[in-house]
């Protein structure tokens, strides 16, 4: 008798942690947001199931490009996340500056961390600048298109610029200083490879560059002193919006830097982003950089 009482004891209590267990684990799933920006505990909702991998521009890093636009995707119901890629050195906080091909690695590898993470099967990426080059360079030249739903670029030097173009988000973050020194310590190989006519830009615009099952949307100024001519962002083939901030807002004086700061812009990508739902643009200012 007391052995079957000590055998029902002890299923009781395991029944009791099984229940707890599921409990806890109900509970954890409730809990998880579906939206934030680097919160790696977000799970992406039925509305916005792909994930945003946000891309920063050379002579920059993932939290200071995104401190505007990641915080308003998350806003908007994403699970939105960003990376330093392309460092010279961990100690200095400037990305980009390290060969196209060994960035496009990092990158692929942060979309499958995102992708195991959140659970998803596909991501979206939103770039600017060097990160929008990056953003098209990798479905295509690295071959993971079928990790990816939508790109949305921001000024990217698709088809080739100049050097002084694409250091200048540094600039306006304030880390010239820092861009400066892993220049005179490291060089700049990115720089090279995606002026025109570089090895990076080569490789992407040999052959089409919009891969199949990706939507791409590239969105440009007119007003940008940077990257010109500003067609050179453009892609010209099907399935590809090409589109000037200035066709819907022809007064916004945004630069080549503001893109990434501009209320427009905003509106602009989460509009690219879920074309379903699309919201009317309130025209804002963007920087004149």
């Amino acid at each position: 008798m007391r052995t079957i009482l000590k055998r029902a004891a002890v299923a009781m209590a395991a029944t009791a942690m099984i229940i707890s267990s599921a409990t806890a684990a109900t509970a954890a799933t409730q809990a998880a947001p579906s939206s934030g920006f680097d919160n790696w505990s977000c799970k992406p909702s039925a509305a916005h199931p792909e994930p945003l991998v946000l891309l920063h521009g050379l002579g920059g890093n993932g939290p200071g490009n995104y401190s505007y636009l990641g915080p308003y995707l998350a806003a908007e119901g994403y699970c939105a996340f960003t990376l330093t890629y392309g460092q010279a050195t961990p100690a200095i906080p400037v990305g980009g500056t390290v060969s196209v091909v060994q960035s496009s690695a990092q990158i692929e590898a942060f979309i499958d961390r995102v992708r195991q993470t959140t659970g998803a099967a596909k991501v979206d990426i939103v770039g600017h600048s060097e990160g929008g080059f990056q953003s098209i360079y990798g479905p295509k030249v690295r071959g993971y298109a079928a990790k990816v739903a939508k790109v949305v670029a921001l000024a990217p030097p698709t088809h080739g610029t100049s050097f002084g173009g694409l250091v200048s988000v540094g600039d306006y973050l304030g880390l010239r200083p820092l861009v400066d020194q892993v220049l005179r310590q490291f060089g700049c190989p990115a720089c090279d490879e995606i002026i025109v006519g570089g090895s990076a830009v080569n490789r992407l615009t040999t052959g089409p560059i919009a891969q199949a099952g990706v939507k791409y949307t590239v969105i440009a100024s007119r007003f940008d002193a940077l990257v010109t001519p500003h067609e050179t962002s453009f892609i010209r083939e099907t399935g590809v919006r090409n589109e000037f901030v200035q066709d819907t807002c022809p007064l916004d004086p945004v630069g080549h830097v503001g893109l990434a700061f501009d209320p427009t812009v905003a509106q602009l990508v989460a509009n690219a982003l879920d074309p379903a739902h699309t919201s009317r643009v309130s025209c804002g200012y963007g920087p004149p950089l």
